[in-house]
């Protein structure tokens, strides 16, 4: 008789196996392509991600070669909220917002202000980052570094681990569950972590169901770019402690990450503010003396 999990009889299988496969099903019928900006960024996300087919081979041999970054979750989860402070050249919701930057000079100024990890927005079209941000970001500071993009397909991912990212960010909306599943279990194969964003509880029952270690709870609907400041008080006490939580958008000031800290938030990803600031060090430094308080969050 077949021992595979997927045939067996739900009756023989762990409460918390049956949920997560309910959860998977229900995600999956229930998941349609996102609409609006969300939408188009990853209609070109796919465009992008078709031109690196050809390079799986030559990808996969460069991992090989390389060593670990370092880690991401890890230094992330400390005693005070930790800032991931972003190099953010514009954005759809608020246009130029530093097109100028000097990004070596950006990402030093970040980690002298102490910065936990550095987002860097590599999408070209709409956020006007580049791949070669990321790769000189990571010649010029030893800190972790995200990629954030709109990674639709596994070889984004490999292309991630190749460029130096220690974690790369996957929208939960933006694809398929199963696709969902793909990406996670890609990272965990090519030694790089996984930040899978979620905007409200059924993404992120998703989410646990597919054991993400790393969860972003984004203020910000991407579909509309309208922000609830209030999703990620009402989300954060519902990710288990072990899981590194991560509230993203609309984050401005030492008050914020307070509010954001007593709701649970093991860090905080800020990136107009910062990007915007004439004194990115000190903005960031303004920001780090915030103590996390974990035991908000469910054990």
């Amino acid at each position: 008789m077949s021992t595979d999990r997927s045939v067996l009889p739900t009756e023989h299988l762990p409460n918390s196996y049956v949920s997560r496969r309910s959860t998977e099903a229900q995600a999956l019928s229930a998941w349609t392509p996102p609409t609006g900006t969300l939408g188009e960024l990853t209609d070109d996300a796919r465009v992008r991600a078709a031109t690196l087919t050809h390079r799986l081979a030559e990808l996969t041999r460069a991992i090989e070669t390389m060593g670990r970054p370092p880690r991401f979750g890890a230094t992330v989860r400390r005693a005070n909220v930790a800032i991931i402070a972003e190099v953010k050249r514009s954005s759809p919701s608020k246009g130029e917002i530093n097109t100028g930057l000097d990004l070596e000079k950006q990402v030093r100024a970040y980690e002298k202000g102490g910065a936990a990890a550095i987002s860097i927005l590599t999408e070209p079209r709409r956020f006007a980052g580049s791949n070669q941000d990321l790769t000189r970001a990571r010649a010029v500071v030893p800190t972790p570094l995200l990629k954030k993009d709109f990674h639709v397909e596994v070889v984004q991912i490999l292309e991630a681990r190749s460029l130096g990212a220690s974690a790369a960010l996957v929208i939960a909306r933006a694809v398929p569950p199963a696709r969902l599943k793909e990406l996670i279990k890609a990272g965990d194969e090519f030694g790089i972590e996984i930040l899978v964003e979620v905007r409200d509880e059924g993404e992120l029952d998703l989410a646990l169901s597919l054991d993400a270690r790393l969860i972003g709870v984004n203020n910000r609907n991407l579909e509309t770019l309208e922000i609830d400041p209030e999703t990620s008080i009402r989300l954060l006490p519902l990710i288990p402690r072990e899981i590194v939580a991560i509230a993203e958008s609309g984050i401005k000031s030492a008050a914020d990450v307070a509010r954001l800290a007593a709701a649970g938030a093991d860090g905080v990803l800020i990136g107009s503010e910062l990007s915007a600031s004439a004194d990115p060090e000190a903005a960031v430094r303004a920001l780090t003396g915030v103590r996390r308080t974990a035991g908000a969050r469910k054990g």
